[in-house]
């Protein structure tokens, strides 16, 4: 079976990395553009380009799917199934009818809840108990197409986003594995999604970055750990703002929320919302570096 591979971040990275590793035909890699990083600018490969380098695949980074480009590069490349996974990009309609076993898909959480560009960390922000990956063929609707496989995985009660995203990669390129080979065999389910059980996970934006202080001790917790690694939970406490990277809760309390309650050796605590409190153990002040919130304070002394 010839396929192509269409992905961009270090999530599709590691299902290309598999294909590759198990022999499959991997007739060509779409993914994103080189883009300008860091404070020099410079252009830097994407992790999916760097993997299909690595391997002597030919690459292919068209800015749009829909002006004919695109499709004549795969009617050469005669795929049987295209795989996507994080690729960016919604697929036209025209390019789905092309491979004979259409086109499938890994996303990064339970269809049909979180489809989106942000399923783990809405998961994650949610305050979710478990996730997982879906396989799915896709349609034209936004993760909207019929299931394949899943596979699930608890979510800790102190994991990042990024701790998430790093186990379920794995976990989403042997699903993939196992879809392709099934389907190229004949024995792949296929399963509508019920739309009226589907929610949606929006990207994040720094204007979700604050704390918002009323929530309870565990939502203000899952909020630190679902920004990370971007783009991070803020807060302002005594005047000073800070990246907040650690937190647990830390006992009931009468005071207003956002109240600091004490600060010392062991981090610093802050009212929250349901007469709760958080205790705040690892931060960066503006300009700062990242540290653990009692080692700031030696050298910052905070008055409560």
């Amino acid at each position: 079976m010839r396929i192509v591979f269409m992905g961009t971040p270090d999530f599709a990275a590691c299902s290309l990395q598999k294909l590759i590793d198990e022999g499959f035909d991997v007739a060509g890699v779409f993914c994103q553009p080189d883009r300008p990083r860091d404070r020099g600018h410079k252009l830097v490969p994407c992790p999916v380009k760097q993997t299909a380098l690595d391997a002597g695949l030919p690459v292919y980074q068209p800015e749009k799917l829909r002006d004919g480009a695109a499709l004549a590069i795969l009617k050469d490349l005669a795929p049987d199934l295209i795989a996507v996974v994080a690729y960016g990009k919604l697929i036209p309609d025209d390019i789905l009818a092309l491979p004979k076993y259409g086109c499938v898909n890994v996303h990064g959480s339970l269809l049909p809840k979180y489809r989106g560009s942000a399923p783990i960390q809405r998961a994650v922000l949610s305050g979710d108990t478990v996730t997982g990956v879906t396989t799915m063929y896709l349609s034209s609707g936004m993760d909207e197409g019929d299931m394949i496989y899943t596979a699930e995985t608890p979510i800790g009660e102190t994991e990042t986003s990024g701790e998430i995203f790093d186990r379920l990669a794995p976990m989403g390129a042997e699903l993939l594995v196992k879809t392709i080979r099934d389907i190229e065999s004949g024995t792949a389910p296929r399963t509508p999604q019920d739309g009226s059980l589907a929610t949606y996970a929006p990207p994040l934006s720094r204007e979700e970055s604050p704390i918002d202080w009323t929530m309870p001790a565990r939502m203000v917790c899952k909020h630190i750990y679902g920004m990370q690694p971007w783009p991070c939970a803020t807060a302002e406490l005594k005047g000073t703002s800070f990246k907040v990277f650690r937190a647990q809760a830390a006992g009931n309390t009468a005071k207003a929320p956002g109240t600091v309650l004490a600060a010392g050796k062991s981090g610093i605590q802050v009212a929250c919302g349901d007469g709760e409190s958080v205790l705040i153990t690892e931060l960066q002040a503006a300009g700062g570096k990242r540290m653990a919130a009692g080692a700031y304070l030696l050298g910052h002394p905070m008055e409560v």
